[in-house]
């Protein structure tokens, strides 16, 4: 199937927090390659429950390859449900209470990421390159308003896997 790249990315809604280390691995994509991926976490803001519009954020995927030595390629991204037993609805923790939200592969948020299963859909990019490749993809996240949840802070930690 090819290399994975495990990288946690944490979806909070009240602050930013730094990622792990870029994950690096070898690669054969047409030629022996160094390839980093790093992600920016979906940082959601402050929920509020009384409010009538969904909350919405992004954070990005970037994956940098270099000395691909090759004129095309492609690879794909795929996102864990997190802690969630389903892509249909993924949910968020503070102690015992959840909040849903979920990810999406464009800015319309109409179709899951995920791994292809359960009704999600992963990307898949292309790129053309001699030398290297430096390309970002942004996730985007939604929290559905009308959601009665107690104060906290509230997380989840998505793992982001790349095939080549």
């Amino acid at each position: 199937m090819g290399l994975r790249f495990y990288l946690g990315m944490i979806v909070l809604p009240l602050s930013a927090v730094a990622m792990p280390a870029p994950a690096q691995a070898a690669c054969d994509i047409l030629a022996l390659c160094t390839c980093t991926v790093s992600a920016t976490g979906v940082d959601f803001g402050t929920y509020n429950p009384i409010s009538v519009a969904d909350n919405d954020s992004s954070g990005t995927v970037r994956v940098r390859c270099s000395l691909v030595l090759a004129l095309a390629g492609s690879y794909t991204i795929q996102l864990s449900r997190g802690s969630s037993a389903t892509y249909a609805q993924r949910s968020m923790t503070s102690g015992a209470s959840t909040l849903h939200y979920n990810l999406y592969t464009s800015n319309a948020r109409n179709q899951i990421w995920g791994d292809g299963t359960g009704g999600s859909l992963s990307v898949t990019k292309n790129f053309t390159a001699l030398l290297g490749v430096d390309q970002t993809t942004t996730v985007y996240g939604r929290v559905p308003a009308g959601q009665n949840v107690a104060p906290g802070g509230y997380s989840d930690t998505i793992l982001v896997t790349i095939i080549f």
